[in-house]
């Protein structure tokens, strides 16, 4: 059934002197396809054709059924070359010459409208000609949402709702993705990684139609996260999740459910390489961004007699130390392992530590004791944006364990300054929270969920999300999930 917005839509714009609008034919020579057409056209006074409203068969058009957010292949053929989608039904085809699947579609169903997916040109079918009509252009806009560099810079304050097809209010920015199978883990890190400004920024306003497939559909995926003018107030990543699958050859995969952080260090590492990026510092975005050095000081272990826990761990100066500055995308954190044996009231009582506590790992003095060396890490230089990965899972010879400790954090003010192993007071050390991964459930494959957190700055608002639900969340409930990962954004100095 024709859809009634829809049909409103192109007559408003058709009323509006469209219809006087010339027409460029590109179909076999200019000439109307045949006999079988609706079109009709007239002759004006100038002589030029133009054409009626039914002419442009605009009013069959129904945006409810639009959804280009799955990979662009041919529903017949499968092929992805030269791809157009129907307008009245949202099926995808191949083509549109004489022997093409949409030309037999527009035929056997009276479908007549079509856009082709890369050039965003629009065609009635089957005679071939194109249609350059104004009330055309908020689907140009969803299939491909551009932004000027003022709307990139308001992103952040933007405290207005929109409203989708459905007269349903959504927020920019802070929509829903869908969980097509068991791609959660993915959901979370492309929410987390869409609300760091630079990076958000960057794949929004940049160009990127010589690159990867991963970087051009990261990008899309970005700008559909915050796109305005939206016809549904969710999108799915669908078209990214193939590329992550076809790029990591299968390690990654919609159905089955992998660890975000081993994601998230394969995703930045990709993007890096596939915007060009080298070994040399500031060499890509994700560099610029994400990168820090630390200091790692390693010696073999002894084993001395009577030797007690404390004195195991600590350097000895009369031997070698390796020493060797390393750069990181981001920094795994080590529980304490929580009590082995408690009774009936120790259970209800959920272990805790506080940040502090496990970032003295970086303090250049703390050791840790794995595969006979010993260790310690100092900071040398701090990333712009900071990723604490929270290790909260091992595998032991017969099934996965997770530790339930919860970590205390400030939401705010963070000083890294004691960690580094020469401060320098002008290259700022404090750092606020800006994204929250947490997981919920038992260890194990398809066993638990995630879920992310992230601040609306203008509202000075947090919201959680996980696939498609997204609700308000008071700061305070953030201290009490289980922290996966963070994400921390160094403060600006400000001048006295």
């Amino acid at each position: 059934m024709q859809n009634e917005t829809s049909f409103t839509v192109g007559k408003q714009h058709l009323n509006k002197g469209q219809a006087d609008q010339g027409l460029e034919d590109v179909g076999n020579n200019g000439a109307a396809s045949g006999p079988e057409t609706k079109k009709r056209r007239v002759e004006g006074s100038s002589g030029a054709l133009t054409a009626t409203s039914s002419d442009l068969y605009l009013d069959t058009i129904n945006r409810h059924m639009l959804d280009f957010d799955f990979e662009k292949v041919c529903s017949v053929s499968l092929s992805n070359l030269n791809v157009y989608a129907c307008l009245v039904c949202g099926k995808y085809f191949q083509g549109r010459g004489r022997q093409s699947h949409a030309y037999f579609h527009s035929l056997h169903e009276d479908h007549h409208v079509f856009i082709n997916l890369h050039t965003l040109k629009v065609y009635v079918l089957p005679d071939g000609y194109e249609v350059k009509d104004s009330s055309l252009n908020d689907i140009k806009y969803v299939l491909h949402p551009t932004f000027t560099e003022d709307q990139v810079a308001r992103l952040d304050q933007n405290i207005k709702h929109s409203y989708d097809l459905n007269n349903k209010k959504y927020l920019p920015g802070f929509v829903g993705l869908n969980n097509v199978k068991a791609n959660d883990y993915v959901n979370i890190i492309i929410q987390a990684l869409a609300h760091i400004p630079p990076l958000r920024d960057y794949f929004i306003l940049q160009n990127f139609n010589h690159r990867s497939e991963l970087v051009q559909r990261f990008s899309t995926l970005v700008r559909k996260i915050w796109n305005p003018r939206a016809f549904k107030g969710q999108v799915s990543p669908h078209e990214l999740l193939q590329e992550i699958s076809n790029a990591s050859d299968k390690r990654f995969k919609l159905a089955e459910q992998s660890d975000p952080v081993e994601f998230l260090s394969w995703f930045l590492n990709a993007l890096h390489k596939d915007l060009g990026g080298t070994r040399k510092r500031d060499s890509s975005i994700i560099y610029k961004i994400f990168q820090g050095e630390l200091k790692l000081e390693q010696q073999s272990v002894i084993v001395k007699e009577k030797a007690d826990e404390e004195e195991r761990l600590l350097f000895d100066f009369d031997r070698e130390i390796r020493t060797t500055t390393n750069p990181f995308l981001y920094l795994t954190l080590d529980l304490p392992p929580p009590p082995l044996f408690q009774d009936e009231v120790e259970k209800n009582i959920i272990p805790q530590v506080s940040l502090n506590t496990i970032l003295t790992k970086f303090d250049g003095r703390s050791s840790q004791e794995s595969g006979g060396m010993l260790r310690r890490y100092h900071l040398k230089r701090l990333p712009n944006y900071l990723v604490f990965h929270i290790k909260r899972f091992t595998k032991n010879n017969w099934a996965a364990e997770k530790n339930p400790t919860i970590v205390n954090f400030p939401i705010k003010n963070i000083d890294m300054r004691e960690y580094l192993e020469d401060p320098d007071t002008d290259i700022g050390t404090f750092y606020d929270l800006i994204a929250n991964i947490c997981h919920e459930g038992k260890p194990g494959k398809g066993n638990g969920i995630y879920k992310v957190h992230v601040q609306h700055r203008g509202k000075d608002q947090w919201y959680q999300i996980q696939d498609l639900i997204v609700e308000e969340i008071n700061a305070q409930m953030i201290f009490l999930s289980e922290s996966y990962i963070q994400i921390w954004e160094k403060k600006r100095q400000t001048s006295l």
